[in-house]
């Protein structure tokens, strides 16, 4: 199924529209796009919330988007629940599984086989339990941000209440900034697109209903069953997820050791590099 899109991909005389199209996955569908014509796939999962065509708006995050579709045939998508993507049973919330099996609807929706798996922040579990599950369609996995159990490495029970009482009564203006840009607070413009940002990722009773979804994280378990050559980056002074969550994926996906550059710390598998477009 196909939607209308209207943001735009290229430079110069080359952009062309990027057409936005849906995903059947169960009873949901997911919407996603499919940018740029390199040699391999690669599937981005996203954070907490997101929305297709507002994302090109933004210029670090549309610049980074180029960048991977440089070099490779970029799959985006709204996880369930968020932007161009059917909401969710706020009493009936998903597992991580059933959310997790989106992400191959999409890569059957955009004929791929088999594709390297960016998983961003909440997007992070995702993707390694995509990677456990399905190793023969997992090429390579990057996790920036990443954790494997949300309490522990990114919000305790009593933030987490806070967390939701404010999207619940302030979500719009741009109040959850703080939580994932902290560096942008005092940054206007990006401001005042944040707000924009939250209200066309999801409603209110949506985002709370996301933040419990995200509450009911734990991946332990499966992180010893990866076995896809995977490649770690974490922010040093990351306001979100603390570090040393990146450090226990480390130790328990295979890792053969640590190198950093400044403002991040990373660990590359086998047959990865440790280079990052920016």
């Amino acid at each position: 199924m196909v939607g209308a899109g209207n943001r735009l991909a290229g430079r110069g005389s080359c952009v062309r529209p990027i057409e936005t199209r849906y995903a059947r996955s169960g009873d949901v569908r997911i919407a996603y796009q499919v940018v740029g014509q390199g040699s391999f796939d690669l599937v981005f999962v996203p954070g907490f919330i997101s929305n297709l065509d507002l994302q090109w708006e933004d210029e670090g995050y549309s610049r980074l988007l180029k960048r991977l579709s440089a070099f490779s045939r970029l799959i985006l998508f709204d996880k369930r629940g968020t932007g161009l993507s059917d909401r969710v049973d706020s009493h009936d919330l998903p597992s991580l599984e059933t959310r997790m099996d989106d992400v191959r609807a999409v890569m059957d929706a955009a004929g791929s086989g088999r594709a390297a798996i960016l998983g961003a922040s909440e997007g992070a579990p995702m993707a390694m339990l995509f990677a456990a599950t399905y190793p023969e369609r997992t090429r390579a996995l990057v996790l920036y941000g990443g954790y494997a159990h949300f309490h522990k490495w990114v919000m305790p029970p009593e933030r987490l209440e806070a967390f939701i009482e404010t999207a619940e009564t302030s979500w719009g203006t741009g109040a959850t900034l703080p939580n994932f840009a902290p560096g942008r607070v005092d940054d206007t413009h990006f401001a005042q697109w944040w707000g924009r940002f939250e209200r066309l990722s999801a409603s209110p009773t949506a985002a709370a209903a996301l933040a419990r979804m995200n509450a009911g994280i734990d991946v332990r378990g499966i992180l010893s069953a990866i076995s896809a050559p995977t490649l770690l980056i974490h922010r040093r002074n990351d306001a979100r997820v603390d570090p040393e969550a990146s450090r226990f994926l480390a130790r328990k996906i295979h890792a053969p050791g640590w190198s950093s550059y400044p403002g991040a710390t990373i660990r590359s598998g086998p047959a990865m590099s440790t280079g990052w477009p920016t």
